[in-house]
């Protein structure tokens, strides 16, 4: 079956309308920053105007979530064929997912240590922010005393589906269910399961309509996130907590520009510029939700449209690397750990950092696919380590920015990802999926 030609469209390309909208936000917060910090009107404007406005984007994706992973995962097992090439997929998914998520992590470790950004923190700056935040700090906090390593692992395989579906912590239950489910669909091929497949094959074309459609929304809800976060932070917290703020970024830009080109070009022999040019809309859009799970439906399209992934390849890796796969946050937390233990003239031996290393890998793969879903795997490697959770207060104020950056790290790190096992496992896949296309 061929597809219908599309008419050529006009106007600006998504991603220059996002860029649009993240300056208009930023420019506009801080300007209203500048001349009426804390008005009523400006709190006014973001209670009823831009944080509802915002929300509602992204509960339009997360909505379409579930679906689309189960739908996704499910269609990609089944089409993989059988169990044998499933494992092997899967096994270099996973030993991918650990040595370069554990490389980010490392580098995250060496720049933290090298600027020693705890070390800059004025002390009447840590006691205003841990005041301002102690009651969101304080919530962050339970809910990672709640979590430890045991039982995120034990929680991939759910005792309920579908409280697996409402809850956001445990989107690798979803996962593991569509796997097994897709692995039942390959052992067992008759009538009905090829038309539960069919059917299938349905629900996930309806999920990509449909988020594309929401996804015209995207540089509408970035101005408003932009404009939210500058004109409640202004530039006052980045500057305070500026030797952090860019321990973080410059880490996660060697990451996302030294460690995954060289990968994608030596792994996977696509050349650096195709690969950044294609996943672009994908990256802006993991930015402006700081969501993966959010950003996964553009993810898997400009994976087939734009960098020619063989389908059965990208569904599944993209769809378990969303959940799992998690390299911004990993890096993230580590160098959070380091920076609240130097804030509290706390010296980790090198064991310990280790320990943070391994911790970070773990949690990096259990934590949550949506906003500040780091947060919590911090609080839980601080209190393992033997540092208060508390301090978690001190990096609030810039988490919104961060969780954005990191966030489109995750996604790039999918990408990449995908790029890779196609290299490695998937080119024949591709061919006689090419093959397949051609005679349909």
């Amino acid at each position: 079956m061929h597809r219908a030609p599309s008419s050529k469209k006009s106007g600006l390309p998504l991603h220059l309308k996002v860029a649009l909208g993240f300056a208009f936000g930023m420019g506009f917060g801080l300007i209203v920053h500048f001349l009426a910090p804390g008005a009523d009107w400006v709190q006014t404007v973001i209670h009823y105007a831009a944080r509802p406005f915002g929300t509602i984007f992204l509960n339009l994706l997360f909505m379409m979530v579930v679906p689309l992973i189960f739908s996704a995962l499910v269609l990609g097992v089944a089409e993989l064929g059988d169990v044998a090439t499933l494992g092997r997929l899967g096994g270099r998914t996973l030993v991918y997912t650990a040595a370069v998520t554990g490389i980010a992590v490392m580098i995250g470790l060496v720049m933290t240590n090298l600027f020693q950004p705890g070390t800059h923190m004025d002390p009447a700056l840590v006691q205003q922010a841990l005041n301002s935040n102690a009651g969101n700090a304080e919530a962050i906090v339970e809910k990672g005393r709640t979590l430890n390593i045991v039982d995120m692992l034990v929680d991939i395989v759910p005792h309920n589906i579908v409280g697996a579906m409402g809850d956001d912590s445990k989107k690798l239950g979803i996962v593991f269910f569509a796997l097994m489910f897709g692995i039942g669909l390959v052992m067992k091929p008759t009538p009905g399961t090829l038309a539960l497949k069919s059917a299938l094959q349905g629900v996930f074309e309806v999920s990509m309509h449909l988020i594309g459609l929401f996804v015209k929304l995207v540089p509408y809800a970035v101005a408003c996130f932009m404009f939210i976060l500058c004109a409640q932070m202004g530039w006052g917290v980045l500057v305070g907590l500026g030797w952090y703020v860019v321990t973080v970024v410059l880490a996660l830009a060697i990451h996302a520009f030294v460690v995954l080109p060289l990968w994608v070009k030596f792994m996977g022999g696509m050349r650096p510029r195709e690969f950044f040019r294609g996943g672009q809309e994908a990256l802006m859009t993991a930015f402006a939700t700081a969501s993966s799970a959010a950003a996964l439906p553009v993810t898997l399209r400009v994976a087939e449209d734009n960098l020619k992934l063989p389908r059965k390849v990208s569904r599944f890796v993209l769809t378990v690397g969303a959940s799992a796969n998690h390299h911004g946050s990993a890096l993230f937390e580590g160098v959070t750990v380091l920076f609240l233990a130097q804030v509290y003239d706390m010296h980790l031996p090198l064991g310990e950092q280790v320990l943070v290393l391994v911790l970070c890998i773990l949690g990096g793969i259990g934590t949550a696919s949506i906003p500040s879903g780091s947060l919590p795997v911090v609080a839980m490697i601080c209190g393992i380590v033997g540092i208060k959770p508390e301090g978690i207060g001190i990096i609030l104020g810039v988490n919104a920015l961060l969780d954005m950056c990191r966030t489109s790290l995750n996604v790039g790190g999918d990408l990449a990802m995908a790029v890779v096992v196609s290299r490695q496992g998937g080119g024949q896949d591709a061919e006689n999926e090419t093959l397949g296309d051609a005679v349909g």
